[in-house]
């Protein structure tokens, strides 16, 4: 499935972090690296850890940053097919203009770097998320990462959209390849504020089972046999605590572009990568 990884690399600290799960993930798949960065316009601060630059023009500096990308992370990539790409412009269309090239998959730290470092993942990866066509690795967002290179257990988080199908079949490949295994997680919202009554309550599981039944339902039909827990109560809190409590170390999620209909799931995927314990793969 994953044969060229496009890991977008500015220096910083959180860059350096994300380095060895792409090393890890492309040994596994014998997968070829572009390590890739960006020279950006002269009006933005430079990322923390990106080296001075040197040259006076646009063309100079992309020199000298291919320069030090080719001395960057020897050690993390051994023996790991790498290529080295500088390029000049707004980090986010570059990546996913250069992704389109046929990018497998693109790796990426989500701390805000730049004049929007308050923004929810950061401003470039925010605009990779949304404009990737392929998809996209994102970090924990947090100041350590504590999953393993390679993920052992995979928790993927559906709704029940005509798009499901297809992300349960690339959960279930992805899986494969990596030696991982996979769980599926479905959550419904919650019914009634009044749930400590019987009614009520048979009124929740009412629901929560039928929601059950159509992801059983698509896992028959796409051949997919794992096992499916349903919960109720918000998504973006809710995925995050079944995550710890599966103690995963991937979530898969759906996403698309933000102009089109979504189930709940999609609508939420910035919450989730968020608040999500470990790395979470948008496809």
């Amino acid at each position: 499935m994953i044969k060229h990884i496009l890991f977008p690399f500015d220096f910083s600290p959180q860059g350096s972090q994300v380095a060895p799960f792409v090393a890890a993930l492309a040994r596994r798949c014998g997968a070829r690296v572009t390590l890739f960065s960006v020279v950006a316009p002269t009006w933005e601060p430079l990322p923390e850890g990106m080296p001075a630059l040197a040259g006076d023009t646009p063309s100079e500096w992309k020199l000298s940053l291919k320069a030090q990308l080719d001395r960057a992370l020897t050690a993390e990539f051994q023996g790991v097919t790498v290529e080295c790409v500088a390029d000049a412009g707004d980090a986010s269309i570059r990546i996913t203009a250069f992704a389109e090239g046929g990018a497998d998959l693109i790796m990426m730290p989500t701390r805000g770097l730049g004049r929007f470092r308050n923004l929810l993942v950061g401003s470039v990866t925010a605009k990779v998320l949304h404009d990737a066509k392929c998809p996209v690795w994102t970090a924990a967002h947090a100041e350590t990462q504590r999953s393993p290179g390679l993920p052992r257990t995979i928790l993927c988080a559906v709704d029940d959209t005509k798009r499901t199908p297809a992300l349960l079949k690339w959960a279930a490949a992805f899986s494969a390849e990596v030696g991982g295994t996979l769980k599926l997680l479905h959550v419904v919202g919650s019914v009634s504020d009044w749930l400590s009554i019987a009614s009520e309550r048979a009124l929740q599981e009412q629901v929560r089972q039928e929601a059950q039944g159509r992801i059983e339902s698509m896992q028959r039909a796409t051949g997919i046999d794992a096992p499916l827990r349903v919960a109720v109560g918000e998504v973006v809190p809710t995925v995050s605590s079944e995550a710890r409590q599966e103690d995963a170390d991937l979530l898969v999620i759906g996403r698309g572009a933000v102009s089109e209909a979504f189930g709940r799931l999609r609508t939420h995927a910035f919450g989730i990568i968020q608040r999500s314990p470990c790395p979470v793969l948008s496809v």
